[in-house]
């Protein structure tokens, strides 16, 4: 007699991953540290970040966060940014224009109260965050998106800096660590990308 096979959310639940499942089976016991976002139903883990990026995410935080909450914006760290049930992403650092209402809300913070995501690149992870995710951004209407990329070796950092235009995200701003990156929308942001190194 066959013995039944042992149940495994990341198998039997394969593509159809929702917020719902996510509540109730992750974090994987076997993965507790990792990402969890979820595309079309399909989830995608990658590692704990590494130690330039979880630097430079904190920094930016806190170089950001007095000139967004003086013009009634809220800066976060990684959210869960949903789209619709089958869909969200963790960008690393998240301005909202408006804080979530409910405890659900909390926990799977809808899009449309997200003003700007930014992403910091990851080897593991560089076509999601240089394709997937601004593209899921602009179809999901958050009005600006940020791409960081910090190689430590190098003590280098670039910033990329987009507006949302017709439903495609266009570069307004860029910087290498020596430069500044500057604009005026959704708030003043004027800084060194160099300062985002440890």
């Amino acid at each position: 007699m066959a013995m039944p096979a042992q149940f495994d959310p990341l198998v039997d639940f394969d593509g159809m991953w929702t917020t719902q499942l996510a509540d109730r089976y992750l974090p994987l016991p076997e993965l507790p540290t990792a990402r969890y976002e979820c595309i079309n139903g399909r989830l995608v883990m990658t590692p704990a970040e590494v130690g330039a990026n979880s630097y430079g995410e904190m920094s930016l935080a806190h170089l950001l966060r007095p000139a967004a909450q003086a013009a009634g914006f809220y800066v976060y760290g990684p959210v869960n940014l949903t789209f619709e049930l089958r869909q969200w992403i963790q960008p690393d650092v998240t301005i909202l224009h408006a804080l979530p209402q409910t405890d659900e809300e909390d926990k799977w913070v809808p899009v449309r109260l997200c003003t700007l995501a930014i992403e910091f690149v990851s080897t593991g992870s560089r076509k999601q965050d240089f394709i997937d995710k601004p593209r899921r951004c602009a179809e999901g209407g958050v009005p600006y998106f940020m791409r960081v990329e910090i190689v430590r070796r190098l003590r280098h950092a670039s910033v990329e800096f987009f507006t949302l235009v017709d439903g495609e995200y266009q570069r307004t701003a860029e910087a290498v660590a020596g430069q500044r990156v500057r604009t005026d929308l959704p708030f003043k942001i004027d800084f060194d990308p160099r300062e985002l190194l440890p």
